[in-house]
């Protein structure tokens, strides 16, 4: 078990008890977890680092008391110096740019509503693999099959699995064998 000892000089001298928290180490996790749960508390969060270096504490030795490296520390000081208050809130994340702007998206819609042959592809359903290939011919764009199954999921496209008939069947052989009428009704006997 860690234990952390808060303490401190009263104006008459005495020193607090030591206050333990049992199973630090987990609740440790806990707290930092909490901490990256919502912007404003990682703000808070570089705050205080700040308030700590301020009062003349090395970013090692705050980065190893808040979980952080010394690096990100100092790129606490350098953002609260360079934009002030501003430049410890998080602000817009880049990522990585679409492959498909809204525009191209519209076409591709477009070329999903019909089927792959009528569009030059050999497959007579979409799938990841047929949309990857659609995508790299048409408009030079590469995407991998699992990227074009959630592309499928996210617009709200399903896919479908094609029926398999039975080659060369005869259909007066299947009709003779079904059960139910062509109706839907059951025949009689």
């Amino acid at each position: 078990m860690q234990h952390y000892i808060i303490a401190w000089s009263t104006a008459e001298g005495t020193t607090m008890r030591r206050l333990e928290i049992a199973d630090a180490e987990v609740m440790q996790l806990a707290i930092r977890q909490e901490i990256d749960r919502s912007e404003e508390s990682r703000y808070d969060h570089r705050l205080h680092g700040l308030l700590l270096v301020a009062s003349g504490r090395s970013c090692t030795e705050i980065g190893t008391l808040f979980g952080e490296s010394a690096t990100t520390v100092q790129r606490w000081v350098r953002r609260f110096e360079e934009s002030g208050f501003a430049g410890l809130r998080e602000g817009e994340r880049s990522g990585r740019p679409r492959a498909l702007d809204d525009m191209k998206w519209k076409r591709v819609e477009r070329d999903l509503r019909k089927t792959p042959r009528e569009l030059g592809l050999e497959a007579t359903l979409w799938d990841g693999v047929v949309l990857s290939e659609h995508l790299r011919r048409r408009y030079g764009i590469k995407l991998g099959v699992r990227q074009c199954q959630r592309l499928f999921r996210h617009r709200g496209f399903r896919l479908r699995k094609p029926r398999p008939e039975i080659a060369q069947a005869d259909p007066l052989r299947v009709a003779a064998v079904k059960k139910t009428a062509s109706s839907g009704k059951a025949r009689r006997r």
